[in-house]
């Protein structure tokens, strides 16, 4: 899942980018508010994560801007100030979610998850494909009941199959989704990589069908 981290503080957001990138998360940093709707546009974000006290353009106008827009990307704001007027304030203009500096990671975590879960229109953390079965908690994958060990960009592109299990992804979507805004997307090493994990899933009865001219398809054969 592909994630924008919008914060000022230069140190506290490397730190939460290279936290996040260790849970398997793809994470694009900005840190003007400024820069948010450019960054948005330019990538196919699962969730914000908005710090309030930015310079220039302050969080809560960043967020009163997407919704006016009628963008609804999943937001979780992060503030100094989590006072119940603030609280209020911040959730009636379309925020998802608050939490409160300073904060512990696993915390942010369990938030992130809670709101892709929602996003996703799903309840249960464990989602499931035949005998393929990703937590969305641990954000570990298992196949017949054993850990299925994947790279980072082997696990973005079985995760973005596999939250979308049944639907067609396109060949573009699997790129935003792996490719942070440092790295330069190579369309075609897409294919390297559905090749690396179906190689992976052999044995199984889950397979990613091609459908050419319009992306990849995970489902089970029984489907």
């Amino acid at each position: 899942m592909r994630l924008l981290l919008v914060e000022d503080n230069r140190e506290l957001a490397d730190w939460l980018g290279k936290t996040l990138r260790q849970a398997n998360y793809v994470v694009d940093i900005v840190h003007g508010g400024e820069d948010v709707e450019h960054a948005l546009a330019a990538g196919d974000h699962a969730l914000v994560i908005l710090d309030l006290a930015l310079p220039r353009m302050s969080g809560m106008e960043v967020l009163r801007t997407l919704r006016a827009r009628g963008n609804r990307v999943p937001v979780i704001v992060l503030t100094a100030n989590a006072s119940l007027d603030g609280r209020v304030k911040g959730l009636n203009e379309g925020a998802d979610d608050y939490l409160a500096k300073p904060f512990q990671i696993e915390e942010l975590e369990a938030r992130i998850r809670a709101q892709l879960r929602r996003a996703n229109d799903r309840t249960a953390p464990v989602v499931a494909c035949g005998d393929l079965v990703f937590d969305t908690n641990t954000r570990l994958f298992s196949l017949a009941g054993e850990p299925l060990a994947l790279t980072p960009r082997e696990h973005a592109v079985l995760e973005q199959l596999m939250v979308k299990a049944g639907r067609t992804v396109s060949k573009a979507a699997l790129s935003a989704a792996i490719y942070d805004f440092e790295t330069d997307a190579d369309p075609s090493a897409i294919e390297i990589y559905v090749h690396r994990v179906r190689k992976k899933l052999e044995g199984s009865r889950v397979q990613i069908a091609t459908l050419r001219g319009l992306g990849y398809l995970l489902r089970h054969e029984d489907q």
